[in-house]
Order: structure tokens, then C-alpha cells, then sequence
């Protein structure tokens, strides 16, 4: 009877020793290779349900790369949406001039997108790593909490009513007409950046529905235009060298900003201008120690002006050099690139400056481009 139970005994032993085994070789197993294929890989999750968590995996040969990987497989859900909703915009984007659409400054697509994007990632967190040795591949896994995200977002979009309601209230109220403009310019930027902000939200939310807006896109731009067309006339006077076609180059660049602009002098068909944009512009040689090219340099000096007080409310210099084989190539060629200018940036500058983008240095302190003796702008 001993005998037997001895035997059963060993049996016994064996085999847990067995067990023990097979478990041992199974965590030293684990623990050499890394821990198993986790189910985020192939985009099933118990963990972080659908229902709750935004989710978006990374792969990369470094984790940080994979981490980065999966924060951006976040925003593309997003792009898509902000970017299916765009048309909807189209109307601040685009204005029409005499029935040719013209691009108008604006913010674009891209930039809304990105902004948008940026807030929304800031609740996104990485939730989990694995290290593939067989494909020696890191992957992330990127997590936001949907109803987290929800109550961030609700913020942003309060916060913008609250300024688009004030600064709706200010056009309204304005009698200045540049304090008008640049109150419904500001209205309609946060009104483009609510409604991205509103398309985040119906990812985020299931339902797929989000907050409306009480103002239009197309409304406040509309109100903009029309007020522009009516209330807010550009005079552009240039004098100096090749005066008439830089003239005309600047004055192309203000319409293609949105801005009713006449060459015409005070008092003729455009009426009185409520501002004047007036400049002098000089091309010249000058001797550069190249054997082989000739250099031409252009300078402009401009002011914006109320024609009423005479007061300059902001002034610009541009200038540069353009060389080529002879004078008068180097002459055209500088010519081109004056017109190009000022037509792009000089008048985006002043555009800006009128809707209240940017601010244009005040006279006094904005030094001139062209020689002071011989400038058709006084000082």
C-alpha cells in the first residue's frame, strides 16, 4: 500500500513539474520575443470600442516614427471631412469682379484644415506600442476619447459665437467705414474656422450631427462685398518712371483682393475715393562688378492716405535689382519683375492693412526705398 502510494505520488510530481514547464517556457518565451500580436494591429480593439474612442494605428522602423504615424492616421479622418465640406465655404474664399472670379486673400482650405486639425490632436494620446522582431516594425496605436474631445471642442465653437456676435454687432453699429470692413472681415474668418470646428464635431459625435451657426458663410461674405462695392473706392495715382503700367499692375492686385479701385483722378466718374493709394516708382542702372551681366534696380515708395484729412495711415517701400546680357534687357526684365511685385505683395500688404490683417508701418518710420532727393513721395 506504500509502494502504491509513492507511485501515485511521483506521478503527482511530474506532472506539475511539467506544467511548470511548459509554462516557464512560455513566459521566457514572451519575454525574449515581446509580447503577442495585439488585436489594435488589424483595427480590432475591446478595449477602446468605437462607440467611445476615435482610433488611428501607425507603423514605422522607430516608435517615435510610428507614434507620429498614428497621430496623423487621427487628423486624415478629419481632413477628409473638413475637406468634403469646403464648397460650402467657396463663397469667402471667392469673390467676382465684373463677372471674372478672382482669387480673394483668404484663408485657405489648407490652413483652416490645419488649424482645425491642431486643436482636435490635442486630445489624442497614445495608448498602446508593439514591436514587431519578424517585420522589426514599431506600431502605435493613437486614442481620443470622443466625448473628451466633444467637450473641448464645444468650448472653441462658444468662444468663436461669442466673438462673431460682437464683431457682427460692431459692422452694424460702425460709422467708420474701415471699422465696418474689418469688423465683418473678422466675423467671416471666425465664422470659416467655427464652421471646421463644427465639421470636427460631427466626427466626433455619432450621431454625425453638429452644432449650426445662426450666420451663413455666403451671407457675411456677400454683406462684405456689397459694402465694399458701394461704400469703399481705391484711388491708386503713381507717378514716375513707367508710371501707367505699374499703376495699372498695382491696381489689378487690389481688385484681385476684393477692393474697388479707379485710376481716374479725384472727382471724375469714380466719385470721391475714400482712400488713396499713391506712390512714385524709378528704374535706374547701376554698376555692379560682373563682366558679363547688366543691372538695373527699381525702388517704390507708397502711403495710403484719407483724401478728406490728408492723413497717411500707412506707407511701404519695395525695391530690388534684376541684371541681364544688356540695358535694356536688364531694363525689361526689371520692369517685369516691379510689376509682378506690386501687384502681389504690395498689394496684399495694403489690402491687409485695410482689412485689418496686417499693419502697415506708419509714415515716419518706414524708410524709403527709391533716393530721397529724387522721390515723387515727400518725406
Amino acid at each position: 500500500m506504500m509502494r502504491a502510494d509513492w507511485s501515485f505520488f511521483r506521478q503527482g510530481v511530474s506532472v506539475v513539474l511539467c506544467l511548470w514547464l511548459m509554462v516557464s517556457a512560455s513566459t521566457a518565451c514572451t519575454w525574449f520575443i515581446g509580447k503577442e500580436k495585439p488585436g489594435w494591429v488589424d483595427g480590432r480593439t475591446a478595449e477602446y470600442p468605437s462607440t467611445q474612442y476615435l482610433s488611428g494605428v501607425g507603423q514605422a522602423d522607430t516608435r517615435s516614427n510610428a507614434e507620429d504615424q498614428a497621430y496623423a492616421a487621427v487628423a486624415r479622418i478629419f481632413k477628409a471631412e473638413v475637406a468634403a465640406q469646403a464648397k460650402d465655404w467657396e463663397s469667402y474664399f471667392v469673390v467676382e469682379n465684373h463677372g471674372v472670379t478672382n482669387a480673394e486673400r483668404r484663408l485657405t482650405i489648407d490652413n483652416v484644415t490645419k488649424v482645425s486639425t491642431d486643436k482636435v490632436l490635442e486630445n489624442v494620446r497614445i495608448a498602446d506600442t508593439w514591436y514587431d522582431s519578424d517585420s522589426r516594425l514599431h506600431y502605435a496605436l493613437g486614442v481620443m476619447n470622443r466625448s473628451q474631445a466633444e467637450a473641448a471642442l464645444m468650448e472653441k465653437v462658444s468662444a468663436l459665437d461669442r466673438a462673431i456676435e460682437a464683431d457682427i454687432a460692431e459692422s452694424r453699429q460702425a460709422i467708420d467705414k474701415l471699422a465696418k470692413v474689418r469688423a465683418l472681415r473678422r466675423a467671416g474668418r471666425n465664422l470659416v474656422l467655427r464652421e471646421a470646428y463644427n465639421t470636427d464635431l460631427r466626427v466626433i459625435r455619432l450621431s454625425g450631427h453638429g452644432t449650426p451657426s445662426a450666420y451663413q458663410v455666403n451671407e457675411l461674405s456677400g454683406e462684405l462685398e456689397q459694402f465694399l462695392a458701394t461704400n469703399l473706392v481705391l484711388a491708386v495715382q503713381v507717378s514716375g518712371d513707367h508710371a501707367e503700367p505699374v499703376g495699372r499692375a498695382l491696381a489689378e492686385g487690389l481688385i484681385r483682393e476684393g477692393l474697388r479701385v479707379t485710376t481716374k483722378p479725384e472727382g471724375e466718374e469714380a466719385g470721391s475715393p475714400e482712400l488713396i493709394v499713391r506712390g512714385t516708382v524709378r528704374l535706374y542702372p547701376i554698376e555692379v562688378r560682373d563682366p558679363n551681366f547688366k543691372y538695373v534696380r527699381w525702388c517704390s515708395d507708397f502711403e495710403v492716405l484719407e483724401p478728406g484729412t490728408r492723413r497717411v495711415v500707412g506707407a511701404t517701400a519695395h525695391g530690388g535689382r534684376e541684371g541681364h546680357l544688356t540695358e535694356r534687357e536688364a531694363t525689361a526684365k526689371t520692369l517685369r519683375v516691379m510689376q509682378q511685385e506690386l501687384s502681389s505683395d504690395v498689394a496684399k500688404a495694403i489690402a491687409g492693412h485695410i482689412f485689418g490683417e496686417v499693419a502697415l508701418p506708419e509714415k515716419a518710420t518706414m524708410p524709403a526705398s527709391c533716393p530721397r532727393e529724387e522721390s515723387g513721395v515727400r518725406r
